[in-house]
């Protein structure tokens, strides 16, 4: 199995099962097609993204089962799992480990079959899962970090209560009933298909799918997808044993996994064709690629198929290959959408960033805009702070892979030193929003916030009417994807010249408001 770059232009033929791979899915095969799953879940729909399909050139369909009532396709492994439990083990209650979507697929089982279900969640658990558990009924516990962490305290709190321990992913009946899901796929499409695309974090979802194909449809390739910090099941198969994380990233909270099942990986090793790794950025990409097609917002741990698929096509170029992605669940924190929007356009290369070095001296900053043509420019900070130099954070609209390396050869052809920060997480992560600050050298500063109408041209035309001998000593701009751009600019004016900074506004004719006096400028920029 690899991560990264397969070979382009000839997609790898499927792995057939070894003569032990087919036995194990010869025995799935019938625990699937046994499962109790739909006294709690829908048979979730097969449907076209068709604005994906179109980018990438090759038919795509997303395995809905963000839409199950819990809004994840974990509900189907519990009830199995619970379902299948004698009267005195669900009269005794269960308790099971989760980073959310497994815990409210117990709590509603759990609500089915009558029985009390305790939870024991990471802390780092968004509200809303947390929120939708005791909704139905479980009792939630916080523990630890991660799933791993939870998991340790589950499993003594089952000792001392005498409770069934209902596991996430490493237990035949959850992977069972897990891959219900892919004879939903095969029966919905009987048509070719290339390949599935599965989120890994513990393994269960695509042990359950990978059986059930790989007995039915050996032809078809199953491709697990994981974020390139949780990637604990690929680092296993590499290794030929389980291999336990001592960190995880935290983003895609549903799939943050130390370790993987024994019984998980067994299966993966034995039938699952490949292993990709994806970044945070082309998550976050991917959220937003499907709620283009669906306008539903899928949590990061249901994109990671999705962005998987697109990094596997884009990679062999496919054309006319049917691709599946399951979309594994929607529990999103709504105050998480900041984060999304704002890096999901670095995940499709359609933003750029850079630190530009440009002379401190009168047109500098009009020569620099110049030269950036009819680009559209995402963001602007500046602050005065050297005699000599200033330091510019920009960020740009780009179109395609390449373009940042071009753009940033092209500032040093005209004399601005310039660093591409597009792949440096602390810029987007925290300087992006931290560059200002007091300057000894912002002497006759007045501070204005403008509106200006979000169209190519509007910030030269404020720039060519600007005072020859007023100097821009602050500014900063983000595009917020409206149509219109709220920009904050302080301009150094002599006191003396205060007429002609009236009528320079007057006629500018932009939305303006004066900022000067307000007391956050005073503490933090003035």
């Amino acid at each position: 199995m690899t991560t990264g770059a397969p070979r382009p232009l000839s997609a790898p033929a499927p792995r057939l099962p070894s003569p032990q791979g087919e036995r194990i899915a010869a025995a799935y095969l019938k625990k699937i097609l046994t499962a109790r799953v739909y006294d709690v879940a829908s048979e979730s729909a097969l449907e076209p993204a068709r604005q994906l399909s179109s980018r990438l050139g090759t038919p795509v369909l997303l395995k809905r089962e963000d839409q199950q009532s819990v809004f994840s396709f974990k509900l189907r492994g519990a009830y199995n799992k619970m379902a299948q439990l004698d009267p005195a083990e669900r009269a005794r209650g269960v308790i099971c480990a989760s980073a959310g979507n497994h815990a409210q697929g117990v709590a509603l089982a759990a609500r089915k079959l009558g029985c009390k279900a305790l939870i024991v969640m990471p802390v780092t658990t968004p509200q809303v899962k947390i929120d939708a558990v005791q909704a139905l009924g479980g009792k939630v516990v916080l523990h630890g970090d991660s799933y791993s962490d939870a998991y340790a305290h589950a499993l003594t709190q089952q000792q001392a209560n005498g409770l069934c321990f209902v596991h996430p992913f490493d237990d035949p009946a959850v992977i069972a009933g897990q891959g219900t899901v892919a004879m939903e796929i095969l029966r919905q499409y009987q048509g070719e298909i290339h390949a599935v695309f599965v989120a890994i974090g513990g393994g269960g979802l695509i042990s359950g799918v990978a059986a059930y194909i790989k007995a039915l449809r050996p032809e078809i390739r199953v491709i697990g997808v994981q974020t390139a910090d949780s990637d604990a099941m690929l680092r296993s198969v590499r290794a030929g044993k389980r291999v336990l994380l001592a960190d995880v990233g935290l983003f895609s909270d549903g799939t943050a996994v130390k370790q993987v099942g024994a019984e998980t990986f067994r299966v993966t090793r034995a039938l699952v064709d490949d292993i990709i790794t994806v970044d945070t950025d082309a998550v976050c990409a991917a959220i937003k690629d499907v709620f283009q097609d669906t306008r539903s917002v899928l949590e990061p741990a249901g994109a990671l198929a999705v962005a998987g698929l697109k990094q596997y096509a884009e990679t062999h170029r496919l054309k006319a290959q049917t691709l599946v992605a399951v979309t594994g669940g929607a529990n999103m924190n709504f105050d998480r959408l900041r984060f999304v929007a704002e890096r999901a356009e670095f995940g499709e290369k359609r933003e750029a960033l850079f630190a530009v070095t440009i002379p401190e001296e009168r047109g500098s900053f009009k020569r620099f805009c110049e030269l950036l043509g009819p680009r559209s420019g995402t963001e602007f900070n500046y602050r005065i702070s050297d005699p000599a130099v200033a330091h510019v954070f920009v960020g740009l609209a780009i179109s395609r892979a390449g373009e940042a390396a071009r753009i940033e050869r092209l500032f040093a052809k005209h004399g601005f030193a310039t660093v591409d920060l597009s792949d440096d997480e602390l810029a987007k992560e925290h300087v992006r929003h931290m560059v200002g600050g007091r300057s000894e050298l912002s002497r006759d500063e007045r501070l204005f916030r403008f509106v200006f109408p979000e169209r190519p041209g509007a910030l030269m035309r404020f720039l060519a009417a600007l005072h020859p001998g007023w100097n821009i000593s602050l500014f900063h701009y983000r595009n917020q994807g409206a149509d219109y751009g709220r920009i904050l600019v302080g301009i150094q004016v002599p006191a003396s010249d205060d007429d002609e900074l009236r009528e320079f506004l007057r006629t500018l004719a932009y939305p303006c408001i004066e900022e000067t006096g307000n007391p956050v400028y005073r503490l933090f920029l003035g």
